[in-house]
C-alpha cells in the first residue's frame, strides 16, 4: 500500500551526522527552487517547451548523490533534480531550458533529453524506459558503477523488465531507483497492474527493497545495497505537480520537503536549515534573473 512512511526506521535521522544531514538538505534546496523558478519561467512563457518538473521528488535524488557517489548515470525525463545534486553546471541547465546555444545540450535537449558530461550523465528521450537497456549494456561494457533511473509506469515495459533480468546474470554493477509516484500520466499503478517491482526483480534474482522518500531511510538502503549490485530500491514519491506543463490539480499527498524540515526541528539545526534555505533561494532566483534578463537583452 503506498505510504509517505513505508519502511520508516524510527531515530534513523540520529545516525547520519550533521554535515551529511544538512548536505542533502541542500541538495533538495537547490533542486527546489530550481523547480519553482522554472515553473515561474514557463508561466510567464519564457520557456517555449515542455517542461517535465521534479518538484516535491528532490529528497531521493539529494540522497542518491550523497551516498551513492560518482556513478555513471542514466535517467529520464524529470531528472532537473538529479543532474544538480550530482554537480551538474546550473546555469547550464537554465540556458537550456531558455532553448539557449549556451545550455547544456546545446538549447536543443530541452527539459526531456538535455545530458551532462561533466558529470557522467548520459542524455535520454521520451521513449519511455528505453535507457534502461541502455544502462545495463554500458554496465556490461564497461564494468563501472552505474545509476538507472525510471518511473513507475517504466518498468512496465517488455524492453526494461528484460534488460533488469538479464543485469544479475552477469553480476552487473548497477543500481535501479525507482521513483514511484503511483502515475503514469494520470492512471494509478493499481489500474495498471497487480504486480510490484520489487517482487519481480527478487525473481530475477535482485536485492530489492521498497521503501518511501525519506533522505535518511533512502541513503540508509543506498549504503548498503551498494555492496549488492545489481540491486533495485523502489521509492514512493509525490510529484507535485503535472506530468507536463507548471499546473496542478491539488494538494500533493505528502511534502516532503516539509517533514524533512520538521524532522531538523525535532533535532534542533533548525535555524542552520533555515539559513541554508535562504540562501539557496536566493541564489537560484538569482541564476535564473540573470539568465532571463541576457535572453531578452537587445541584440
Amino acid at each position: 500500500m503506498r505510504s509517505k512512511n513505508l519502511g520508516q526506521i524510527p531515530g534513523l535521522a540520529e545516525k547520519f551526522t550533521k554535515e551529511v544531514s544538512l548536505e542533502v538538505f541542500k541538495k533538495m534546496c537547490v533542486a527546489r527552487f530550481f523547480e519553482l523558478n522554472a515553473k515561474k519561467a514557463y508561466e510567464d512563457k519564457q520557456i517555449n517547451i515542455p517542461i517535465y518538473l521534479s518538484l516535491g521528488q528532490e529528497a531521493i535524488s539529494a540522497a542518491l548523490a550523497v551516498s551513492f557517489p560518482k556513478p555513471y548515470i542514466f535517467a529520464q525525463y524529470r531528472s532537473h533534480d538529479l543532474y544538480l545534486a550530482y554537480g551538474g553546471k546550473p546555469m547550464a541547465l537554465v540556458d537550456e531550458l531558455l532553448s539557449k546555444p549556451t545550455g547544456v545540450a546545446g538549447g536543443m535537449g530541452g527539459s526531456a533529453a538535455f545530458h551532462g558530461p561533466d558529470i557522467g550523465m548520459f542524455g535520454s528521450d521520451t521513449l519511455v524506459g528505453d535507457h534502461i537497456p541502455i544502462a545495463v549494456g554500458f554496465a556490461l561494457g564497461k564494468n563501472e558503477k552505474t545509476l538507472a533511473t525510471l518511473g513507475d509506469a517504466a518498468a512496465e515495459e517488455d524492453y526494461v523488465l528484460g534488460a533488469m533480468a538479464y543485469a544479475p546474470q552477469k553480476k552487473l554493477p548497477i543500481l535501479f531507483v525507482c521513483y514511484d509516484n503511483d502515475l503514469a500520466i494520470l492512471t494509478e499503478t493499481k489500474v495498471r497492474r497487480s504486480w510490484r517491482v520489487v517482487d519481480v526483480a527478487k525473481a530475477f534474482g535482485m536485492e530489492a527493497v521498497e521503501i518511501t522518500d525519506d533522505p535518511w531511510l533512502v541513503m540508509h538502503h543506498v549504503t548498503q545495497l551498494s555492496q549488492k549490485l545489481p540491486a533495485v530500491l523502489n521509492i514512493h514519491t509525490v510529484r507535485h505537480l503535472w506530468h507536463t506543463g507548471a499546473g496542478t490539480d491539488g494538494p500533493p499527498e505528502w511534502n516532503r520537503f516539509q517533514m524533512v524540515k520538521d524532522e531538523f526541528n525535532r533535532l534542533g539545526w533548525a535555524k542552520e536549515a533555515h539559513d541554508i534555505e535562504q540562501s539557496a533561494e536566493e541564489e537560484v532566483k538569482g541564476w535564473w534573473t540573470k539568465a532571463i534578463a541576457e535572453k531578452v537583452k537587445p541584440q
